[in-house]
């Protein structure tokens, strides 16, 4: 495997060993219902864990993207994250933060006000034309997500000719144009429950593998997703142990980054999976 690196406020972050990133809600409409932070003592406590845990990156959202999630104004994303960033600021100066937007305006303002050194777009600009232009200005590390529709529409019976080759295709053509806008950092994101069926899902993490035509890093984020649980037929509350499981059928089709809920057990994946792979050389 390639080994790739992302150049975050200066620092060169290197993704030879798979990071972490736990994800920080500031938002009271996140499909699982745990992970939302909506007051100081709960941001605090989620930093302070992904810190303790073993998470290498914190990623911050203040707009729910699950299925049929309600709109919210740009005014309240705004407050939301100036609200938890202050305070994750305050506890990890160094952290390295990424914010969870599709609007170009809150990520510039994200980066520019508090320094946050990545950008999480689930759209790929396709939400906010202005978001390519500006993430180029910014110059800083972008990761794209494939999606068709929007949060509330995205579940609405998705159906694909050809499921790979569309994922494939828009990502070329996503590529080509971030690259022609002089955008260095570019990481790829599958979308695993964005417009995807359960088989479409588990089709897509069976050929992951396709995307590393790219030779650009990956980022999987199955965390506690109706993938697992519906599958399993239980609830995110119950889906840790198949997350765990994909976590590492994923690791093993070369994911760089897993986006996640629970921390430690992630990162005791990630240290399992290292191992073995120094093992293979021995």
């Amino acid at each position: 495997m390639l080994s790739y690196s992302l150049n975050v406020n200066g620092r060169l972050i290197s993704l030879q060993r798979p990071q972490v990133m736990g994800i920080v809600n500031l938002t009271p409409d996140s499909f699982y219902s745990a992970s939302r932070q909506e007051d100081e003592a709960a941001i605090r406590t989620r930093v302070g864990q992904i810190a303790t845990e073993g998470g290498d990156m914190i990623d911050v959202g203040a707009y729910s993207s699950r299925p049929g999630a309600a709109e919210v104004s740009e005014a309240e994303e705004m407050r939301r994250l100036r609200f938890g960033l202050r305070i994750i600021k305050d506890m990890q100066p160094d952290a390295i933060l990424s914010v969870d937007t599709f609007r170009a305006s809150v990520a510039k303002m994200c980066v520019e006000e508090y320094g946050v050194g990545i950008v999480n777009d689930i759209s790929a600009g396709e939400l906010d034309a202005e978001m390519f232009r500006t993430v180029a200005q910014l110059q800083v590390p972008y990761i794209i997500m494939h999606m068709k529709g929007t949060p509330q529409t995205m579940q609405n019976a998705p159906a694909y000719d050809d499921l790979l080759q569309e994922v494939y295709t828009y990502f070329s053509e996503k590529v080509t144009q971030l690259r022609d806008m002089g955008v260095n950092d570019i990481v790829l994101d599958p979308g695993f429950g964005f417009a995807k069926t359960l088989d479409h899902n588990y089709e897509l993490m069976a050929h992951m593998e396709m995307l590393h035509d790219f030779s650009l890093p990956l980022l999987v984020g199955v965390s506690r997703k109706s993938m697992i649980y519906r599958l399993l037929q239980t609830t995110p509350e119950e889906a840790l142990n198949g997350t765990t499981a994909l976590h590492m059928v994923a690791l093993q089709k070369g994911a760089h980054i897993l986006r996640v809920h629970d921390v430690k057990a992630c990162a005791e994946v990630v240290k399992i999976f290292s191992k073995l792979k120094s093992a293979e050389s021995i």
